[in-house]
């Protein structure tokens, strides 16, 4: 009984210190079939002292926030397996209100979460039902909570931007190197489309990891993995813990490979331009058919065509 009860009141503690935005757009898609919740990697070092700063190879605060990574998480209502999609960060869209496209992650600079979620909902025609956000302080505390992460590298990766020199292979990374590996672009061939798939690799070996007896019956392992998440996580106003809940549930499944991990549909990735220099093209007949199927809440036992794992 007393473990029942810490088990519910140490994610409540922390829920209640979470921080809230209004993400909430003045008009919104109807909503479709199962739940849309987005979820946003930013670049912000709030919480950071100079000296983390300098040990995670994060580079000081140069003003305002931008998207490191951009996910819609499909929750099913009929029992399917959940979905998460990566979108871009450079993808070329148009964003309400500035008269015209540029890259997605610039709705963020303009105008926080709320732009971005409005932008999202016209861009893919899905309903956002919540939001998270996490920064990079609470990627690297939340792994060092868990004692690490188990991340299989698919290749040697050098990368003194992101501080990272990993060899290829499964191995357990901590805080700073797991910070680094989801950041890394220039030492990935597909660049920030590489890095989209090894965010979504790792989220779900973050939830996996959390969701092991050795995270949950270890009191002090816990509480750490409880407040750190707390202490790096925003979320929108309208969001409740049970959504956050669903979220973790399904970068778990996805983790366990019980959900599927996908991305938008891509026509290129050097398109030219004239204001946001190159930025990502979506295939826009294979992105509104995968946009569909999830509005409509419908199976995807494989990725569309086109459609990157």
């Amino acid at each position: 009984m007393v473990t029942a009860a810490y088990l519910v009141v140490v994610p409540l503690r922390a829920w209640n210190a979470v921080e809230r935005v209004d993400n909430s757009p003045a008009s919104s898609p109807a909503a479709g079939a199962g739940r849309n919740f987005l979820l946003v990697g930013s670049d912000s070092r709030e919480g950071l002292s100079a000296a983390e700063q300098a040990e995670l190879s994060t580079g000081p605060d140069e003003g305002g926030k931008r998207t490191d990574s951009i996910m819609i998480v499909h929750v099913s209502d009929r029992g399917n397996p959940p979905v998460i999609v990566s979108i871009p960060r450079d993808s070329y869209v148009p964003i309400p209100g500035r008269g015209n496209s540029n890259k997605i992650n610039a709705a963020f600079a303009f105008g926080g979460a709320r732009l971005l979620t409005e932008t999202v909902q016209q861009a893919t025609g899905l309903h956002i039902d919540g939001y998270l956000e996490i920064g990079f302080g609470g990627f690297a505390r939340v792994v060092d909570s868990l004692g690490g992460v188990d991340i299989c590298v698919a290749r040697d990766m050098k990368d003194e931007l992101a501080g990272i020199d990993l060899k290829a292979g499964c191995q357990v990374l901590d805080g700073k190197n797991a910070l680094g590996y989801v950041r890394s672009r220039h030492s990935d061939p597909r660049g920030d489309l590489g890095r989209a798939e090894r965010q979504r690799q790792f989220l779900g070996a973050v939830m996996k990891k959390a969701a092991t007896p050795a995270t949950v019956l270890n009191p002090s392992r816990y509480l750490a993995f409880a407040d750190a998440a707390s202490a790096g996580l925003i979320v929108g106003s309208d969001t409740s813990l049970g959504d956050a809940v669903a979220i973790m549930q399904a970068l778990r499944a996805v983790g366990n490979g019980e959900g599927l991990s996908l991305q938008v549909p891509i026509e290129t990735a050097a398109l030219q331009t004239k204001n946001a220099g190159v930025a990502v093209k979506w295939n826009t007949t294979q992105a509104k058919a995968l946009f569909t199927a999830l509005r409509n809440d419908e199976s995807l036992t494989a990725p569309p065509p086109g459609t990157a794992p």
